[in-house]
This record gives structure tokens, sequence and C-alpha cells, in this order.
């Protein structure tokens, strides 16, 4: 995920070296052989290269606003995440009863735990990377075994609440109130889960990498500038720049990916957890540390 504001220049040439040593050497071979050599016979109108030039912006724009909806809706997820894991320990402190002090604090605790254990848990199941020691430990010390951890977390959320409502802690207008929270935490997932898994449609990237070159096959025939240099910079420029927009488009389309225009999951989970940890009064709060540059987590 990005943790700061600047994307590393080097980072992102190095997704499209390919696209500039391919591009650069096309560009510099055809401009001296249109120049000087027997390509200078051939001249394309260049109304006809501006029809895909016009074709490639169209795909373009139609991919990016897709592709940043996408990142977008991402982001209002888990904005929504953060908001709903606070309701949720906040009503948990409001409405349990206080009778038995002691009772009351291990169950306020325990939906704390929980709760900032299934932030890490669905964060690195949608990244699908191993779980981090915190959910480890939680997971062995709970011997949980499911599938879908997340799920099952918030399984245990409404199975406490049970356990609440059945010891009188909690009336039947606060179960109904918390139980819509872990149902919002639970429409969450879902959401994230369905961005995940559905993958933008490959065809689409294919015709317009295809078009792209197909533009950038026929842009030097229809310039009519004589100095090679000229038309060199201009065949290798113009292409270079739709490439950089498609590639972009591609970052941004899966945002669980932990690539550099992820949604920043893991970062968002360190703040739930702090947020939590302050409302309960407890005193491990980890502390969250500024990048001094780029990194990927």
């Amino acid at each position: 995920m990005l943790l700061n504001k600047r994307i590393s220049i080097f980072d992102f040439l190095k997704i499209l070296k390919f696209d500039l040593l391919f591009i650069g050497g096309y560009s510099i071979l055809v401009g001296y052989m249109d120049q000087y050599g027997f390509l200078a016979k051939i001249s394309i109108p260049i109304a006809i290269t501006g029809v895909f030039g016009t074709a490639v912006a169209l795909l373009l724009g139609f991919r990016t606003n897709q592709a940043y909806e996408r990142w977008w809706e991402a982001r209002i997820i888990w904005g929504a995440i953060v908001n709903d894991s606070r309701t949720l320990v906040r009503q948990c402190v409001s409405f349990f009863e206080r009778e038995d002090e002691e009772v009351y604090q291990r169950m306020v605790k325990e939906m704390t735990d929980r709760q900032v254990v299934w932030c890490y848990a669905l964060g690195e199941s949608l990244r699908k990377m191993p779980f981090s020691p915190k959910v480890k430990e939680y997971k062995e010390s709970r011997k949980l075994e499911s599938f879908n951890i997340p799920n099952t977390l918030l399984s245990q959320h409404s199975e406490t609440l049970l356990g609440a409502k059945e010891n009188g802690m909690v009336n039947d207008f606060q179960q109904v109130q918390i139980d819509s929270t872990i149902a919002r935490l639970c429409d969450s997932m879902g959401k994230c889960e369905r961005i995940k898994n559905t993958v933008f449609p490959k065809a689409h990237s294919l015709l317009i990498h295809l078009i792209i070159y197909v533009f950038a096959t026929m842009l030097p025939f229809g310039l009519d500038d004589k100095n090679v240099a000229v038309e060199i910079a201009i065949t290798f420029v113009i292409p270079i720049i739709l490439v950089a927009i498609e590639k972009t488009s591609i970052l941004m389309q899966d945002p669980f990916e932990n690539q550099p225009m992820d949604t920043p999951v893991t970062d968002l989970a360190t703040t739930i957890e702090i947020n939590l940890k302050q409302m309960i009064g407890n005193e491990d709060i980890p502390i969250k540390e500024k990048p001094s540059k780029y990194y990927i987590l």
C-alpha cells in the first residue's frame, strides 16, 4: 500500500520498461527509415491516424474512470469499516450492564480485541497474504480453523451479543442496535470480496493495448516534419503517455493486491486498533510511525 504522498518514478518506470524499450527502439528505427530509407515513400494521412488516436482516448477515458471507481469504492468501504468499528465498541461500552464490573470489562475487551483482529484479518485475506503475528496468535489461542476467518469472527461477535442478552447485560433494543452494526460490518466485508473477486475484463485491456500500438505504428508516417530527431521524439512520447495512462488504470483497478495504489488496509487497521483501545482505556496502544520514504506493505 502507499504510505506517503509520492509514488517513486523509478518504480513506475519499472512497470513501463518493456514498453519503453519497444516503442523507443521502434521510434528510432522507423524515424531513420522514414527519413533516409525505403519507408520515406510511405505516407498515411494524419486524419486516419487521428481516428485511432480518438478511439484510444475514448477507451482510455472509460478504462481509467472504471478503475478509479473501483479504487474509490474500496476506500469508501474501508472508511465505513473504520466508522462501524468505532460504533461497535462505543455501543458495547455504553450498552453493556455494569452490575458486575469484572464481567463488563471482560466482555468489552473481548469485543474490542476481536474487532481489531477482524480488521487485520480482513485486509490480509483480501490481499491473500499470510496472517500477521497478531492474527495468528489470536487464531491459535481460540483454535479457529475456519476457511473465512473474518466471517467467523463476526459470528463470534453475534454469539457474544446473544450471551450478553441472555445474561441481562443488554435489552432487546440494545441488542438490535449492536446487531445492526455487526450486519453493516458483514456487508462491508461482502463488498470488499466482490471487488476482489470481480476481475476487470482482460479483453478490454488487450484491445486498448493493440490500438495504442497500431496508433504508434501509423504515427510516424503521417508526420510532415523533416527533422528526424523531432519525428523520433513525437513517435516515442505520445504512445508512451498513452501506455502510462493505461498502466495507471491497471494499478488502480485492483485495490487489494498489495500494490502502490492499494487501499491502505493495514494502515487503516492500525488506526482502528489505536482508536478502539483508547476508547476502552487500554494502555497497550501501538505506535503509528510515519514513514520517511515510499514503502509497499
